[in-house]
């Protein structure tokens, strides 16, 4: 094997995750309809460009296929948060140039207000068990000195554990007091 067709096989092996895949597996995962997508796309109203979904929902190989910029990747995510969360009526941060997997797994954890074990219990589904001191270092600041990075494989998992997670059967368990009405959550 020559080194241009190893290197070729290595590229292959590790095939970067792309803003297209996140969003695929995000609407997937959440079960988010096309109406729902493009709301998602204008919730911040900062950005009034057409977006074609379609074409950002293709695959790399189907025709009319648009690669998803890093900048709209970063609005949808934050879209993504006011869409769940409200807005928080807060001056937005100027975006960074390029997100991290770090940066796509906050986000995520942002807007669906994941703590620790719905976090951990996201990468168990997906058959990647990994510790709280492992993912607490995904969370923290890039110049900490128990940072991380969170590979394309770890955001994979999660994104995989994500729609297992959202379609799982959940046992309900209904309380009443004074005409109040509870649903608590039982494993």
């Amino acid at each position: 094997m020559t080194v241009s067709c190893f290197s070729k096989f290595l590229q292959l092996l590790c095939i970067p995750l792309l803003a297209n895949d996140i969003l695929r597996k995000i609407r997937y995962s959440l079960d988010l309809k096309d109406k729902e997508m493009v709301q998602i796309f204008q919730a911040q109203k900062q950005e009034s460009q057409d977006i074609k979904l379609y074409t950002l929902l293709k695959k790399e190989d189907e025709q009319g296929f648009v690669l998803c910029s890093q900048s709209l990747l970063n609005t949808f995510l934050d879209g993504l948060i006011i869409f769940y969360r409200g807005s928080l009526n807060k001056p937005s941060v100027p975006a960074p140039e390029a997100l991290s997997n770090n940066d796509v797994l906050r986000k995520i954890r942002i807007a669906l207000i994941y703590q620790e074990r719905d976090m951990l219990e996201v990468f168990k589904l997906s058959g990647m068990e990994i510790s709280k001191s492992e993912l607490s270092s995904f969370f923290r600041k890039k110049g900490h000195k128990h940072y991380k990075e969170c590979g394309d494989q770890f955001l994979r998992y999660f994104l995989q554990g994500l729609s297992l997670y959202k379609k799982r059967p959940v046992i309900r368990e209904t309380v009443s007091r004074t005409e109040k009405v509870w649903v608590k959550r039982e494993k």
